[in-house]
C-alpha cells in the first residue's frame, strides 16, 4: 500500500517524541509538535536536526512546527496523531479525550505508551475504533521496528493503514492483535531482564559478564535471525529437550529483585544520575551514545541489504 506524506501531530517533545518527529520529518511529513514546556519547544529544532543527521538525512526541520496547546495544531489536515507524554494513565486519558474532539473523524489516534493497554487509555471514548498503540523503541529514529497494537475496538483496516504509514517511513510494523500488557517486545525483553537481574542478585555473574553473554552469544545471532527462526536452524527437538531441564529452574518472581530495588533507592539510575551498574561521566555518556548509534546504524545496513526495512 503506497502512502503519500501528510501531516502528523506528535504530542510531547521528549526523548521518544523527538525521534518520532524526526522519522516523520525525514519522510517528508509536516509535523505539529505539542509541548507544554517552553525549553522543550526552544530546543526542538536542534534535537530533531541531530536525529536526522544520525539517520544520514539532511537536518531540515522546516516541516516541524512547535506549539504549546493542542488547539494550535492544524487538525483539518492531520492524518495521524502520536501521543508520547509521560507514563501517566490519567494524563494520557485526558489527552485522548481532547484529541478525539479536535481530530477529523478519520484521523488515527495512537499512543506510544510502553505499558498501558490502549483499551485503558481510550476507555469510555466514543471513537475507540480509530485508537491504537503505536509503540516505538528507543532511539525511535533508528530502531526499525514499531508495534501497532489493537484493542477489541480497533478497526483492523485502519490499524493496517497505520502500519502502511510506518512502512512508508522505513519502519517495520508488526500488528499486535491482542491488547496485552507489554505488547510483544517489552514482554520478551522483560522475561530476559528478570532472569539477568536475578543472576546478578544471586551472585552468578557480574553485570559486565551478563552483557557480554547476551551481546556476544545469542544476542549476536538475533541480528541475523529472531528466536523462532534461529531454532528452525538448530532444531525444535533440542529446544524441547533443553526446555525440560532449564524452564523449571528459571526465576518466577513477580517483584523486581533486590539488586534492582537497591539501584533505584540509591539513585543509581544510569545516564540520568551518572551511575548505575557502571559509572558515567558526561564525556563517557557522550562517547557511549556515539558508539551505540554507530552500532545500530551498522545493523540497519544489514537489514536494508536484506530488504526487510
Amino acid at each position: 500500500m503506497s502512502v503519500k506524506p501528510g501531516r502528523a501531530v506528535v504530542v510531547g517533545g521528549g526523548t521518544m517524541g523527538v525521534g518520532i518527529i524526526a522519522m516523520f520529518a525525514g519522510g517528508g511529513w509536516a509535523v505539529d509538535v505539542v509541548a507544554r514546556s517552553q525549553s522543550t519547544r526552544d530546543g526542538l529544532a536542534a534535537a530533531v536536526a541531530r536525529c536526522l543527521a544520525s539517520m544520514g538525512m539532511e537536518p531540515d526541520t522546516s516541516r516541524v512546527s512547535a506549539m504549546e496547546t493542542l488547539a494550535e495544531a492544524n487538525w483539518a489536515e492531520t492524518d495521524i496523531v502520536v501521543e508520547t507524554v509521560s507514563e501517566d494513565l490519567a494524563l494520557k486519558r485526558r489527552m485522548f479525550a481532547d484529541i478525539e474532539i479536535m481530530a477529523r473523524p478519520d484521523t488515527a489516534i495512537t499512543s506510544n505508551s510502553s505499558s498501558f493497554p490502549i483499551s485503558a487509555i481510550g476507555e469510555g471514548l466514543k471513537t475507540q475504533r480509530r485508537m491504537m498503540g503505536l509503540h516505538f523503541f528507543m532511539p525511535a529514529h533508528l530502531v526499525p521496528l514499531v508495534e501497532v497494537v489493537r484493542s477489541v475496538h480497533t478497526d483492523v483496516a485502519l490499524a493496517e493503514h497505520v502500519g502502511a504509514i510506518m512502512a512508508s517511513l522505513r519502519k517495520r510494523p508488526v500488528q499486535v492483535r491482542k491488547d496485552v500488557i507489554g505488547f510483544l517486545g517489552n514482554r520478551i525483553q522483560a522475561a530476559l531482564m528478570r532472569e539477568a537481574l536475578w543472576l546478578i542478585e544471586d551472585g552468578v555473574a557480574s553485570a559486565e559478564d551478563i552483557d557480554a553473554t547476551v551481546r556476544l552469544s545469542f544476542g549476536f545471532r538475533y541480528a541475523a535471525a529472531g528466536p523462532i527462526l534461529q531454532k528452525e536452524h538448530s532444531g525444535w527437538d533440542t529446544t524441547n529437550a533443553v526446555g525440560k531441564i532449564i524452564y523449571p529452574d528459571l526465576n518466577k518472581a513477580v517483584e523486581p529483585p533486590p539488586v534492582l530495588q537497591r539501584q533505584v533507592a540509591e539513585g543509581r539510575l544510569g545516564f540520568k544520575t551518572g551511575r548505575g551498574f557502571f559509572e558515567w561521566t558526561p564525556e563517557k555518556i557522550a562517547a557511549e551514545r556515539v558508539r551505540y548509534e554507530r552500532a545500530l546504524s551498522k545493523c540497519l545496513d544489514i537489514f536494508r541489504e536484506e530488504g526487510i526495512i
